[in-house]
Parts: C-alpha cells; structure tokens; sequence
C-alpha cells in the first residue's frame, strides 16, 4: 500500500474524490495533500437531474496533524449548475460549508473542550486563534440546540449566573426532571421569563402542561412567572427561603457582637449544619453565653422541621406558629425574615406538595461557575450561553463522534 493508498483510507475518500498529490515541507514541518475528483463525474443538480462541473474554485482546510506536523487539505471544488440555472458550489464531504476546517479538526477541537478544556488553550493545542476556535464551536452548539427536542414538560425551574465578576448576569431555564438547561439568556428580570416562554413556544411545546415552576424569591421572576406560567404552581427555592433565615442569624450575630470579641471569627460556627467537634462545643458555649443569640439560633433549627412535614395543612399552621414565636422574640433581624415568609406565603407552602427545588440548578451552576472559572469569565455573552448549552445542555450533536 502506497502513501496515496494510505491517506486515501485515512481521510475516507470515496469516488469521485481522490488524492492527486501529497507534499511535505521539512522546513515548515507541513503537510499539504491534494485532492481531486472525477473527471466527467455527474454532481446532483436537485429533482433527482446530475450534471458535470461548470468551473472549480479553489478551497483549503486544517486537518489534524499528521503526527507533529500541521497538515491541510486542497481541492478544487466543483460547480454545478442547477436545474433553476444557478450556479451552486458543491458539498465536499470531509468538511462543512465556509469552514477553513475539516469535519474531524473540528470534532477534535470539540473534544478537548467537552474534557474541561478552556477554549483559549485548545485553540493553542490545535494552533489557531481562539476566535475562530470559538465560531466553531458556537456553530455546532447553535446547530444542535436549534435540532433539541423538548418533550413531557411538566416542571421548570429559573435561575441566574454571573457571567463575569460585577453586575451581568445570565437566567437559565431548567427541565427539572430532565436535570438539563433548555435556555439561557442575558438578564435576569421578568423578560427573561418572557423570553424563555417564547422559546418553548417556537419549538411547539405546549407551556399549559408545565404545572410546577421552581424559582428563588425574586419579584422579577414573580411577576415573570405571573404573567407568563399563569397555570403552573410556584415553589419558592427551599435554598433561597434557607438563605434568608442565615442572613438573619448573621445579622443577630453582628448585633451581639459589639462590644463582644468572643463572637469575632464565628459567622460559619453558628450557619453551617456540619461541624467538627470542636467547633460545635465553642458553639454550644456561645449560645450560652448570648441569650438573644441561643433564641435565634433556636427559631432557625425549629422552622428546619417545617421541610419535612407530609401534610400541607399541618405545615401551613406549624408555620403560622413559627411566625408567631418569632414575633413575641422580639428578634428583629428574624422577624424581618418572618415577614418575608409572610409575603411568600403560598410559594413556600407549595413546597410540602411539590417537593421541588433547585437543588438541580445549583448543581449545574456549579458546573457553569466551574466552566467560567477555567476560562476566568466571559466577555461574549455569546459564547458563555453556548458554553451553558454544552456543558448542561445534554445536546445531541452529529459531527464526528466517532473520533471521540
């Protein structure tokens, strides 16, 4: 088997294309291989017509190297005319239309992002500029998330991401029982709601048959929610209702601190729910030290108990008595949390029923925050939503998987 042979079987060459030269540049360390086709050979017209190339223009790709060594391929392309009489290039079959890149450089590339690779340093590896690195992987991302099938929607939960370190920021849209991101857009108010129904809609998914939607305490996701998921029952995020009741131990925390250095270094002692022996006796000495302290620590451990009830009408008066125990304390960081539960009311009793949180959004968000910290954050808004479809997405792409 000679060179020809072998690259000919290498690059999967079928009639009418074939290798009519190879060279290599020492000095470059390049491989250049020349392709042509048939000559005589009839190219599909369109109405099931053939016909013979009108003229060729001249193409090159990268492909992946040939061992060290950067390789490209060189061919010059058909053209047909058309049944309508247009003049139309044809299709080649080791790459995709006005790409510089052959079908498995591209795949390649895709792989070493898909194995937590930043773009920056892939687009190294496969020596191109990150740029045109970034075109090709936000092609086959739009490509595949245009193709996604949404099906058997019932729950959905919002959330928001930063993009970068300041105030930009992105909401995703989870299939809550498919444990993936459907959308992404840029903002985090009552358009993106707007934006993400309009979404399901293009793609003829019946949005009355969503009947749980999951989100934090937001009045923009409210109202989003209010005006466009007007049939689905809110749950407000058990995380998000949790973070209200440690921002209230925390601002009692620093109420009794003043003037009491002994609390000084003790913000986690008195939030997290795991800690070392240890620190849990300094915690137990703290509570009982500071009276007011022991009390809010207590109302936070008691309203803990309202996750686990069974029953929607016990939980409703087990929190109404809550609310009343945090009044007569007389705590105020607490009864500033108790009249955000007030306000929250029905969404958080939902909660006894629905039994859904976006416990599956902070997980993918980690898998974002982790994405966006390998690449230390987005400017293009573009491609971290690409970047969030890929990683979350659960996408079916159909370029050469089988390099992988």
């Amino acid at each position: 088997m000679n060179s020809k042979e072998i690259f000919t079987f290498a690059l999967g060459l079928e009639d009418p294309w074939f290798i009519k030269e190879i060279t290599f540049d020492k000095s470059n360390s390049r491989l250049d291989i020349y392709l042509g086709f048939t000559k005589g050979f009839h190219f599909p017209t369109g109405e099931g017509n053939s016909s013979t190339a009108h003229d060729t223009v001249e193409r090159s790709w990268q492909h992946l190297n040939f061992f060290q060594h950067n390789c490209y391929l060189h061919a010059k392309v058909p053209r047909v005319k058309q049944s309508n009489g247009l003049i139309k290039t044809q299709t080649v079959p080791w790459a995709r239309p006005n790409s510089g890149f052959t079908l498995l450089f591209e795949a390649f590339s895709l792989l070493l992002i898909e194995n937590e690779m930043p773009v920056s340093k892939a687009a190294k590896i496969v020596d191109v500029y990150p740029n045109r690195l970034w075109r090709v992987f936000n092609y086959w991302i739009s490509k595949a998330h245009n193709a996604d099938e949404i099906e058997n929607l019932e729950q959905l939960g919002f959330d928001e991401t930063s993009t970068k370190k300041g105030h930009h920021y992105v909401t995703t849209m989870v299939d809550l029982e498919q444990r993936r991101v459907l959308y992404a857009c840029q903002g985090k108010d009552a358009h993106c709601i707007e934006k993400s129904i309009e979404y399901l809609e293009a793609k003829e998914v019946d949005v009355s048959k969503v009947k749980q939607v999951c989100i934090d305490m937001s009045p923009a996701f409210i109202a989003g929610c209010r005006d466009y998921l007007s049939g689905a029952s809110v749950t407000f995020d058990k995380f998000h209702v949790v973070k209200e009741l440690n921002k209230a131990m925390d601002e009692l925390r620093k109420l009794e601190r003043q003037g009491n250095q002994l609390l000084k270094g003790h913000k986690y002692t008195l939030l997290k729910s795991k800690l070392t022996p240890k620190l849990q006796e300094e915690r137990d000495l703290l509570l009982e030290y500071y009276p007011r302290l022991g009390e809010g620590y207590r109302l936070k451990q008691l309203f803990m108990e309202f996750w686990d009830m069974k029953d929607k009408e016990e939980a409703e008066g087990y929190l109404a008595f809550w609310c009343d125990m945090v009044d007569e304390s007389r705590i105020q960081p607490f009864i500033k949390a108790a009249n955000t539960i007030r306000a929250h009311w029905s969404g958080i009793i939902n909660y006894i029923e629905s039994k859904i949180n976006n416990g599956i959004l902070e997980g993918l968000n980690s898998k974002i925050q982790l994405a966006k910290k390998r690449a230390r954050g987005y400017r293009n808004t573009e491609n971290f939503i690409n970047m969030i479809y890929f990683t979350c997405g659960k996408l079916k792409f159909d370029y050469p998987l089988y390099l992988t």
